[in-house]
């Protein structure tokens, strides 16, 4: 089984644009209404759907509506990201920290709304 999450949005060249050029994403698939994008390395994927597209049933039709969700994407080495997206000008909705159960990570937010936790996760001891 594989999960792909998909978000209905107007705004697909701006999202094109976040996932490529801040997180280095690729396109796996694109069309005038559909955008299928890849996490570097293609282990993940994430779609976008123009929303009220004729060609969709009416259960993907209605754009999503900027809160409610969000994304985690791990990384090895989150304080050279964290550096090189604010080198790039990303605003930080949560600044680089340690959480007291060992996680280091930031967030950012995509052109929907959408929260992007990146993080480098931390094993937890086994009690």
């Amino acid at each position: 089984m594989k999960l792909n999450a998909g978000i209905v949005t107007s705004k697909l060249a701006e999202t094109k644009a976040f996932y490529t050029q801040t997180l280095g994403f690729g396109v796996t698939f694109e069309n005038e209404f559909y955008l299928l994008l890849h996490t570097p390395g293609g282990a993940s994927e994430i779609s976008f759907l123009l929303p009220n597209h004729p060609s969709q049933q009416p259960l993907f039709h209605k754009a999503f509506q900027g809160q409610g969700m969000y994304l985690t994407i791990e990384v090895e080495d989150v304080d050279k990201l964290y550096k090189e997206l604010k080198n790039k000008g990303i605003q930080m909705k949560i600044d680089l920290r340690d959480e007291p159960w060992g996680d280091r990570h930031f967030a950012i937010s995509d052109p929907n709304g959408i929260g992007i936790d990146l993080v480098r996760y931390s094993p937890q001891e086994q009690k």
